[in-house]
């Protein structure tokens, strides 16, 4: 079996699978909890572990990506073809995404400031329990959302393939100056917004432990989350 060249030498597909299987594990059930429960982690598992295949025959460490990095981005991949092929989210929440996007772009433009999230349901003329309730709802629609505001905003990637021309905006292989604008979009958030997505995305911890940290409910930090995305989705798309 013809081996690949990494950075602990020449190592088997075999041996390979072996080391990194695990992470198919790991990131379907990281992806499941924000799922509806008719999305089974068996299916994503499968999805997952054809792209920890794919990974492993298309693997060119001439490219400058880490093979680890390399393989949790093809997993991911995967995951989220597998989800976006099943077209799974309701035309309904599509919609009230984009529109809470919308609102928020508005007001904010017109404030100068931060719209909280009772000024946001008013212009929408929806009550806050309601508004919250599509902030719920949308964040469960949201795949690896800062990669999806990537793709919508860069202007150019670093592709690894062909296939694929987007890469994971936490493994710092993307360009300079997209990485630099969403940054500068994040710092514009709440603090509260901010502390979120650094703990969820950089630190990578799941909603529960969120939560526990800031003291509210795993569906207060889940709505907070869905807002800070549409916010920062509003203020690219207004300095686009």
């Amino acid at each position: 079996m013809k081996g690949i060249y990494t950075s602990d030498g020449i190592e088997s597909r075999t041996d390979i699978w072996k080391r990194y299987s695990y992470l198919v594990r790991h990131e379907a059930l990281r992806l499941q909890v924000r799922l509806p429960a008719s999305v089974e982690l068996d299916d994503l598992i499968q999805a997952g572990s054809l792209g920890l295949i794919n990974a492993i025959d298309s693997f060119d460490p001439k490219k400058g990506v880490a093979l680890p990095v390399y393989i949790i981005q093809r997993i991911r991949w995967a995951l989220t073809d597998e989800l976006r092929e099943r077209d799974w989210v309701p035309r309904r929440i599509r919609s009230n995404a984009r529109e809470i996007s919308a609102v928020i772009q508005r007001l904010e433009q017109e404030k100068g400031q931060a719209a909280e999230e009772a000024e946001v349901a008013e212009a929408m003329g929806v009550s806050l329990l309601v508004y919250q309730r599509m902030l719920t709802e949308s964040n469960t629609s949201q795949l690896y959302s800062l990669d999806e505001l990537h793709e919508k905003f860069s202007d150019e990637f670093e592709a690894v393939d062909d296939q694929h021309k987007q890469l994971d905006p936490l493994a710092g292989l993307i360009k300079k100056n997209l990485t630099d604008r969403i940054a500068e979009g994040i710092k514009h958030l709440p603090e509260r917004e901010q502390l979120i997505l650094s703990l969820y995305y950089h630190q990578e911890l799941n909603m529960r432990q969120v939560a526990e940290i800031l003291e509210v409910t795993e569906t207060r930090v889940s709505q907070l989350h869905s807002h800070a995305l549409k916010r920062l989705r509003a203020r690219l798309t207004l300095n686009d």
